[in-house]
């Protein structure tokens, strides 16, 4: 008995020590992260020809740059900054010029790096020890992979110095004037950061807002003094900018006024609803944003107002929209499964191109070319974060999950903590994740043939033969057999081309729409299956780039689907840009087919249910080889992804949660009915 104690406390220490060490490598390999992305963003820019590169540096050092020609900044260049940012950065001298270039992008990167520093170390308390110490990494890396940095490095912007200068006046900086004073130089640069003025006002800060108005209007004053052209050009002429540089009805501004002019609207009437909806997001977010500060969490305070200056400024260019990736830590949902969802939009808002977020659909144009400007709109007027006061800020709702029973393998979970969810998974984050893979998965297929299917024309007939000449030995070569067969036979090669068509994506959405709604267990599970069998697909595409049969042009096939193909143009495969004609191996129209019909007919409570579902697959390998888009093997390789897909599923979380509760439900059974 006297040992039991010393026993307890040593094994409490072994699992702190573990917990320790496993914390450490964490962090050392989120750093490692930073860095590989920090000299890959490096060497992507060093590496541009330098026509190609640093374009808006040109601004400066090209040959009609500032440095170059005399006169006014805006008429002899793009210059769009204030002419106080002029007055600053204008007397860089030629001798810099030759290492400007590696200076500019190596200082962009350190004012990243201590862009990243203080906005963790300005996370609302209280914080874990967990969260401080892989805060910072996180926080370069998000800031490294961000469309906004990626655009400052590749243009030579200095977009990132005025938020730098607001998060060190608002959490870096000892007194009140000393933080007037950097926020001041920061609206002096970038004029809407004015808006931080009232919130430093509201939030009993009145000398640092002081300051920060008469540091603006001393540096803008000076800017005059030395430049009156151009301050006129800037403030009177164009409206503190307008009109300087691209249009501002660019896809790049993403402001209220490119938005509206996106809209199609021009004039006056324009110029008046703009000015009315920048005054209520202004007056809005502001309010938002002094409740959020007295409530402790200043850095979201001052991501919603970064967020307002982005929506009424008139022109914000994507390298100033670094404020939307800040209210990534505002706190929104009450269930724990909903927690994610934000954080994942903002980044994938912010690190994605627009394209990759929504459907090619003119009807959704509205949305695609104005969703950096609905985010940022978003955070400042309209998204419920939770206050720190809430039951739920620090402990959502947690997730159920399925009892946990072993599997039938010992090393089976390989993730143990990948646990079997029993409740719905969000809907708005299933469809966000769901478009981005589906873009990506385009983009992959595409990327496997070197960008366009002409390039990989020559190694997909090579490795068509091949496939043809296994096809022979085994004897089921049957491809062209059955497609002139088909094409014979008017009402059965219609069908099989509209079969072809209309089920390879109709059939798998619905049924993962009814297993979402319906079986939310069943549908984690059969999600997974099909996101590796996908995956793994990806991976035979770029490995083993195939012709289809009717793109063989020795072979003789029908093309019943899309017509008759000119083999005499070297690009006579491409019927679309964002579709890799030679990615036939394996075949995920038959893969997703079979996945469709195993899923039902495990789920499927009646059995007539479960026989439509195998007529799928059916009719699915029917139509690829009648039609000549697939060999047979490729229908082979197709089972052996799904298969593998549903195999990893089962390696990585165990048994789907519906067979773990049915075994568990037993064995509580069990020993009634031995009693």
């Amino acid at each position: 008995m006297a040992n039991l104690e010393p026993s307890g406390a040593s094994t409490e220490a072994f699992e702190q020590t573990a917990h320790g060490a496993r914390l450490r490598a964490t962090r050392l390999a989120l750093w490692a992260v930073a860095a590989i992305l920090a000299v890959r963003q490096m060497a992507v820019v060093l590496t541009t020809p330098s026509g190609e590169r640093l374009t808006d540096l040109e601004t400066w050092v090209g040959p009609n740059g500032v440095l170059h020609v005399k006169g006014s900044l805006y008429d002899s260049t793009r210059f769009t900054g204030t002419p106080f940012g002029g007055l600053v950065l204008k007397p860089l001298t030629k001798s810099a010029e030759q290492a400007l270039g590696w200076g500019w992008t190596f200082g962009t990167l350190l004012l990243v790096v201590a862009l990243g520093v203080v906005a963790a170390r300005a996370l609302p308390k209280p914080v874990s020890r967990c969260t401080s110490l892989l805060a910072t990494p996180v926080a370069i890396s998000l800031l490294m992979l961000s469309l906004p940095v990626r655009n400052t490095l590749w243009l030579g912007q200095t977009s990132i110095i005025p938020v730098l200068l607001v998060l060190l006046g608002c959490f870096a900086a000892r007194g009140q004037r000393e933080s007037g004073l950097c926020i001041g130089l920061a609206a002096a640069l970038q004029p809407t950061v004015l808006l931080f003025a009232p919130l430093l006002w509201f939030t009993g800060r009145r000398r640092a807002a002081l300051t920060t108005a008469g540091t603006f209007a001393a540096c803008t004053a000076l800017a005059w003094a030395a430049m009156p052209h151009d301050s006129y050009t800037y403030w009177v002429h164009h409206m503190a900018g307008v009109g300087l540089g691209g249009k501002a009805d660019a896809l790049a501004n993403q402001s209220l006024h490119g938005g509206l002019l996106r809209l199609g609207l021009t004039g006056n009437l324009e110029i008046v609803l703009f000015l009315l909806l920048g005054v209520a997001v202004a007056a809005l977010s502001l309010r938002r944003a002094v409740r959020y500060a007295r409530d402790g969490q200043l850095l979201l305070a001052v991501a919603i107002t970064g967020c307002a200056a982005v929506a009424v400024s008139p022109t914000t260019w994507q390298h100033q929209l670094l404020w939307v990736l800040l209210a990534v830590v505002g706190r929104v949902g009450k269930r724990a499964s909903d927690r994610y969802v934000w954080p994942v939009a903002v980044v994938l808002v912010t690190t994605l191109p627009a394209e990759m977020m929504l459907p090619h659909m003119s009807a959704l144009y509205p949305l695609r070319d104005n969703i950096v400007l609905l985010a940022a709109l978003g955070a400042a007027t309209a998204v419920p974060f939770l206050s720190r006061t809430s039951p739920y800020y620090q402990q959502p709702i947690p997730a159920q999950y399925a009892p946990a029973v072993p599997a039938r393998f010992r090393r089976v979970p390989l993730l143990p903590f990948l646990r079997r969810v029993l409740t719905r998974p969000n809907l708005l984050l299933e469809l966000l994740l769901l478009r981005v893979v589906y873009a990506a998965y385009q983009q992959v297929r595409l990327a496997a043939t070197g960008g366009s299917n002409s390039k990989g024309r020559a190694t997909a007939e090579q490795h068509g033969h091949l496939v043809l000449d296994l096809e022979r030995f085994l004897h089921i070569d049957i491809e062209h057999a059955v497609n002139h067969a088909v094409a014979k036979i008017d009402w059965l090669r219609d069908f099989f081309g509209f079969y072809y068509e209309s089920f390879h994506f109709v059939v798998p959405l619905t049924i993962l729409g009814v297993l979402y709604w319906r079986r939310p267990v069943d549908y984690r599970w059969a999600r997974a299956s099909l996101g590796f069998a996908t995956f793994l697909a990806l991976i035979g595409f770029w490995l083993f780039p195939l012709a289809p049969p009717r793109l063989m042009p020795t072979l003789g096939m029908i093309d019943t689907v899309h017509g008759v193909q000119d083999f005499s143009k070297p690009d006579y495969g491409t019927l679309t840009a964002l579709t890799n004609q030679y990615a036939a191996m394996p075949s995920l129209h038959f893969g997703w087919a079979l996945w469709c019909g195993i899923v039902i007919v495990l789920l499927a409570p009646k059995w007539w249910m479960k026989a439509l579902g195998l007529l799928h697959p059916f009719f699915t390998v029917s139509a690829i080889v009648a039609t000549g888009n697939h060999w047979v093997l490729d229908a082979v390789g197709g089972a052996v992804v799904v298969a593998a897909g549903f195999g990893l599923s089962y390696v990585f979380q165990g048994p789907r949660a519906r067979v773990v509760t049915a075994v568990a439900a037993q064995e509580e059974l069990d020993p009634v009915q031995a009693g």
